[in-house]
């Protein structure tokens, strides 16, 4: 008799996967305690690496401290929308896993995420992706019903981005097009119905501060997407990286007082958006493309963007 019953669950290694010299998987601090089954499916949803959920739930942050009726009502609902984000973030990483297992499998820095390096199984990894969506369902009953059918739509968007690099060299604006959709969300829980035309200037203003700060991040993975045919933003600006960026971040900023001017008039959110232009400034400065461990660095900094902006506009709506 063998020794050991072998787990059905348990994926074989996929043809070709390595683990990479330079990977995104640390797991560190209590993550690293738990059990190692456990953290394959820890990694799997990006639950050790909060920038994502961060960037994902920041946008409906400034809305709820905008324009809540009263500070609890906007922390009641910037805490849902936290949990929602955790969620759903890790539902829409396992479908970008899901798609992209055979290139990751070849890219250094993807090569050993679980569905890439055969650590998990297709059939576990769909099966945590519906436990995943059952919560953010579980998130989405707790708000007003029009904000139901809102957030619903976004469903395509996020099954949409992990092949948008299939048949576009700007998949980053379908990324952004996803990662901004807590705006008009936010927006019809407040307002129960639909947002005013003046938050989709915020949204729009919003997309191309996602595209600018995705494009950052893809220029970690420049060397192997030339390799591998996955187009990016990074690669279409080529020489003009910081240029395309640039412009983006100009019209994010553009967008974002023109839409909260339109709605708030003056006060403390300007001096928020004042120090957002300085930020985007620093990132620019720093900005290179030979740099992937920099460049990762300033994405991450653009979580600060979304505090200092939160910050501005709470003492705006709260405090003024």
């Amino acid at each position: 008799m063998p020794a050991k019953t072998p787990d059905k669950n348990q994926a074989k290694p996929r043809k070709g996967a390595q683990q990479g010299k330079y990977t995104d998987i640390k797991l560190n601090g209590i993550w690293g305690l738990l059990p190692v089954r456990l953290q394959t499916y820890v990694t799997l949803a990006r639950l050790d690496r909060p920038i994502g959920w961060w960037l994902l739930v920041l946008p409906g942050w400034w809305i709820f401290a905008a324009f809540s009726p009263g500070p609890h009502i906007a922390i009641f609902y910037m805490t849902l929308f936290t949990i929602g984000a955790v969620a759903m973030r890790g539902a829409g990483c396992i479908i970008n896993d899901l798609w992209d297992r055979d290139i990751d499998a070849q890219v250094e820095r993807t090569r050993s995420r679980p569905l890439a390096s055969g650590q998990i199984s297709v059939t576990a990894a769909v099966l945590f992706l519906g436990c995943l969506s059952g919560c953010g369902l579980l998130v989405l009953i707790q708000l007003p019903m029009f904000s139901w059918a809102v957030g619903i739509s976004a469903l395509p968007l996020i099954i949409l981005y992990p092949l948008a690099k299939r048949f576009t060299d700007w998949p980053q604006i379908v990324l952004g097009l996803t990662f901004s959709w807590a705006i008009p969300v936010a927006g019809a829980v407040l307002w129960q119905g639909w947002p005013p035309a003046s938050l989709w200037i915020l949204y729009a203003g919003t997309v191309f501060w996602v595209i600018g700060y995705d494009t950052v991040y893809a220029v970690q993975d420049m060397k192997d997407d030339r390799l591998n045919g996955v187009r990016s933003a990074a690669l279409s600006l080529g020489h003009h990286l910081r240029f395309g960026v640039g412009v983006c971040y100009l019209l994010a900023s553009l967008l974002w007082a023109a839409g909260f001017f339109s709605l708030l008039g003056q006060g403390a959110w300007m001096g928020g958006l004042g120090l957002v232009c300085c930020h985007f400034l620093w990132q620019l400065r720093r900005l290179v493309a030979d740099d992937p461990a920099t460049a990762l660095q300033i994405f991450k900094s653009n979580r600060d963007i979304g505090l200092i902006l939160t910050a501005g506009l709470f003492l705006g709506s709260f405090l003024d």
